[in-house]
């Protein structure tokens, strides 16, 4: 009989929920995964302009789910936005917990264009400048800016996994940490 592992994530969002789902079910191969998608206040702006604000929100988020449901794991992602030597980035911090561990990561970076900064720096969100540059619709819960502006080689989804697998791995050896 399989085991089976509920896990709860900070978010809605289809990309968030498969993301997680598919870093469970990589950690687990043969667990049957029960996954649900809550929405889990960030505590921070819509679109984190700082890598301390993106990191909060994923923090605030995976906190949240963990005082409000029962699962064996808690997952949420934060997407952020921040400059490294006047360049913008896209990213994302990670976490995933269980009742007595939190993990933390962060994705790969997307270099942006300046003038997606500065749309973002005017207070819009990453994934409506998205669409309006590339006339696409809710592309945050599709493959997001990285799929956009890599043309499909990587995905907002495939990002968010790998740094969720990453970000375990002190659950997996927590004798090494």
């Amino acid at each position: 009989m399989k085991s089976v592992i509920r896990i709860v994530v900070g978010s809605t969002n289809p990309v968030k929920i498969n993301a997680a789902k598919s870093a469970v079910a990589t950690l687990h191969p043969a667990a049957e995964i029960i996954c649900d998608g809550i929405k889990a206040p960030s505590g921070v702006a819509d679109q984190p302009m700082t890598d301390a604000a993106t990191r909060q929100g994923a923090l605030n988020r995976v906190n949240w789910c963990r005082q409000h449901a029962q699962a064996d794991y808690y997952l949420a992602m934060e997407g952020g936005v921040d400059l490294v030597a006047a360049q913008a980035y896209t990213y994302a911090w990670v976490v995933i917990a269980d009742n007595h561990h939190i993990c933390l990561n962060r994705s790969a970076h997307l270099p942006l264009p300046a003038k997606v900064y500065q749309a973002l720096e005017q207070g819009q969100e990453l994934g409506d400048v998205m669409d309006r540059m590339f006339n696409t619709v809710n592309v945050k819960q599709a493959g997001g800016a990285i799929g956009l502006l890599t043309q499909g080689h990587a995905s907002r989804e495939s990002t968010y996994t790998a740094a969720l697998v990453m970000a375990a791995a002190p659950l997996r050896f927590p004798e090494l940490y």
